[in-house]
């Protein structure tokens, strides 16, 4: 075993502590005769090892290493693995599949020696409260579950580069909201705003600059050529008073100070993930109180560097933007709205009627007027839909033929025991009768308690028989008719306000 310069050190020092050579060998791991051999020389094994300039066996590219040099000053981006599984198909009898490190080393020499130059990159100092920075970053490595279930969602992160004091907030997509709802929750957390305000090329704040002579506002601001600010990013900006800065296509080094953080940040929150034991949380609201916490505690460790940024930014003096747009949709005579490339059902009494939306990151919400009348988890993509039964089935259960090749015909099986209860009812009631009798069973679940009448389907089709709307009020005990209560009409009594008038008048 090769003598190391540690054990030559260990060495030294138990000499001099006590002398005994032996005693000093066995405290470094070493050989009594080895031990004598560095003590006299005075020098650790590196220093003694002379440099090798003869090879130990043949170099297997010696003679193509001409050939080699000439594809790599043509092309220089050529990779070595490239070039051997060329070299392999040339002379397949020559060439082994484990020379192929070799190469790469030859490669690298060449490169370091006599290649072309490479990019060199400026580190850059920041100065106190001059910039912020805004990335996006996936949570998936974290596993997040809420309730049980798998929460799949990004980070908003926003830096001060110069002390490194991060806010970050959950969010679903990489979406204008999300981006908005982030540097408000930072600044307003801050209570100060910085002067400059930089992301990356995503479309949450850029676009394609289509082919065009003339210029655009705030092109010539712009790092990344190619895209330019979009409209709803420059008027977040205008409204807090920072100058709007982007990173050139491909250059996610301009941004690495968030960049950086994301990472640091997932490690932080995976650790305290590790410690607390479990990665479920009873509800979203309990995740983002975790998130919050982790980052104040983190941020309360650069309060000397963050204190100087404070005292060159300028104070927050705006009101916080809405966190959501407005849209004006029609309800089309399918009880439907279309928002952002998605369709979602509402109640059937809007049909006709224009609706005002407003967008949120994560949710939509319709109002009629002054009046919401519906608040609806947001999808996210393009041409989805979500359809909620209870809109539909009060008419679908006057028209059960159309239940057969109704578009958002799967929409209406609320969960699997739904269907399997659909599926039960066809065997003995083929065809629109059959339809109808599951219909009638939606609008029992629709008017009373959706949960109670699965768990009746569950008893009613692990007995094997075929359920019916009649069998499964028998179990919930659902009232054939709804009874009106009799109201008396009470006669108001004058005479208290008569008194009450007396009592203010003296």
């Amino acid at each position: 075993m090769q003598t190391t310069d540690a054990q030559v050190k260990k060495l030294m020092e138990e000499i001099a502590k006590h002398g005994e050579v032996e005693r000093a060998a066995m405290h470094a791991d070493m050989d009594p005769k080895t031990a004598r051999k560095y003590i006299k020389a005075g020098k650790l094994p590196s220093e003694m090892t002379a440099p090798r300039d003869w090879r130990t066996r043949e170099d297997p590219f010696q003679e193509d290493w001409a050939a080699i040099v000439e594809m790599l000053k043509t092309d220089h981006r050529l990779e070595a693995k490239t070039i051997f599984e060329y070299l392999r198909e040339q002379r397949p009898d020559h060439y082994q599949e484990g020379q192929l490190r070799t190469l790469q080393r030859h490669v690298r020499r060449w490169r370091a020696a006599e290649g072309p130059e490479k990019r060199v990159f400026f580190q850059q100092a920041h100065r106190p409260g001059e910039a912020a920075q805004t990335d996006f970053t996936s949570t998936s490595e974290l596993g997040i579950t809420i309730a049980g279930v798998l929460f799949a969602h990004l980070l908003c992160v926003f830096v001060l580069p110069y002390s490194n004091w991060t806010w970050a907030t959950v969010c679903v997509s990489e979406s204008m909201a999300a981006l908005r709802r982030g540097v408000q929750a930072a600044l307003f957390r801050l209570m100060r705003i910085p002067r400059f305000h930089q992301t990356d090329n995503s479309t949450a704040a850029t676009h394609v600059i289509p082919d065009r002579d003339e210029p655009h506002e705030n092109d010539s601001a712009q790092a990344g050529r190619g895209r330019k600010f979009n409209t709803a990013y420059l008027a977040l900006m205008r409204h807090f008073d920072m100058e709007p800065r982007t990173t050139g296509i491909g250059e996610k080094e301009q941004n690495g100070d968030v960049e950086s953080r994301n990472g640091a940040l997932k490690r932080r929150l995976d650790q305290a993930l590790r410690l607390r034991g479990s990665r479920d949380f009873e509800s979203y609201d309990a995740y983002v109180a975790f998130v919050d916490a982790i980052l104040a505690k983190d941020n309360r460790g650069r309060a000397k560097r963050v204190v100087e940024e404070m005292a060159v930014m300028r104070s927050l003096d705006v009101a916080k933007l809405p966190e959501f747009t407005e849209e004006d949709v029609h309800v089309s005579e399918w009880s439907t709205i279309r928002v952002k490339h998605c369709s979602y059902s509402v109640p059937s009494r809007l049909i006709g009627e224009w609706v005002r939306v407003h967008i949120y990151e994560d949710s939509l919400e319709v109002f009629f007027g002054k009046l919401s009348q519906l608040v609806v988890e947001r999808l996210a993509g393009r041409n989805l839909h979500r359809i909620n039964y209870r809109h539909m089935i009060w008419w679908l259960v006057r028209k059960p033929g159309a239940f057969e090749r109704y578009v958002y015909r799967e929409e209406m099986f609320p969960s699997v025991t739904f269907r399997r209860a659909y599926d039960a009812i066809q065997t003995p009631h083929k065809g629109v009768k059959g339809d109808l009798e599951y219909l009638r069973i939606l609008h029992l679940a629709a008017s009373t308690v959706e949960v109670d009448v699965e768990a009746a389907l569950e008893l009613i089709v692990a007995a094997g028989t075929a359920p019916t709307c009649d069998a499964v009020k028998a179990l919930i005990g659902a009232p054939s008719t709804t009874a009106v209560p009799a109201l008396e009409r009470g006669v108001p009594d004058l005479r208290a306000y008569d008194a009450l008038l007396q009592e203010v008048g003296t």
